[in-house]
């Protein structure tokens, strides 16, 4: 009977007893290791050498202006430029805009030059004697006077035309790894598309010899330990 006992009173303090700690939830799975970003490496521009230009638009400008692109990348020898979008390290898009405005030009200029002058003078004297006199007089008097005066005035009206690209390279990942926007009015020799494609190329020949010139540079040496005597 003492032995049944105990065993019950066994049983009631294993039921009674706190549940032993939930084993631990699994791990939630590693997140996967992406491969770092191309945007965040700073020598991604640096692996580009061929380029693909994408469509800027089906308008007869962006056509022009893309074509403009295409010839500004091709004569650096530094790019070379596929119609094969599958073999390019990187894809050219943007979006181009050209716009013709009348500009007015006045200019006016005039002189006026006077003088005027003017003199009086009057002399009257004589005399009276028993009815008897004689009198004289003089007068005198001038008087000049003279006024010039020019005027020039010009009105003109030019033709201004402005171009603006706004590019950007993206790599196979979609990673946006350039961009620029440029702006133009025309150069001496060459009007306001070709010289905006020019202006874009060579801000990114600028931007590759800038990231080269630092991946060239020397790293800083560290300093040396100080020796134990």
């Amino acid at each position: 009977m003492l032995a049944q006992l105990f065993v019950v009173l066994a049983l009631l303090q294993a039921a009674s007893a706190p549940q032993s700690a939930a084993a631990p939830p699994s791990q939630a799975p590693k997140a996967r290791a992406g491969q770092k970003s191309e945007n965040d490496d700073p020598t991604a521009l640096l692996k580009v050498n061929r380029i693909y230009v994408d469509s800027f638009g089906d308008d007869i400008t962006s056509k022009e202006l893309q074509s403009m692109i295409v010839s500004s990348l091709v004569a650096t020898k530094r790019f070379r430029v596929t119609e094969n979008r599958e073999r390019a390290d990187a894809i050219l898009k943007g979006v181009a805009l050209e716009k013709t405005s009348q500009e007015l030009h006045a200019y006016g200029e005039s002189t006026s030059v006077g003088t005027a002058g003017g003199g009086s003078h009057s002399d009257v004297s004589g005399s009276v004697v028993n009815g008897n006199g004689t009198i004289s007089g003089s007068s005198g008097g001038g008087f000049a006077a003279r006024h010039m005066g020019t005027s020039d005035s010009s009105v003109n009206t030019e033709t201004v035309d402005r171009a603006r690209i706004s590019i950007r390279l993206v790599n196979p990942d979609g990673d946006v790894i350039w961009t620029t926007t440029q702006e133009s009015k025309g150069a001496k020799y060459k009007g306001a598309s070709a010289d905006v494609a020019d202006m874009c190329v060579k801000q990114l020949l600028r931007d590759v010899a800038r990231l080269e010139g630092a991946s060239k540079a020397p790293p800083t040496a560290a300093a040396s330990p100080p020796s134990n005597h």
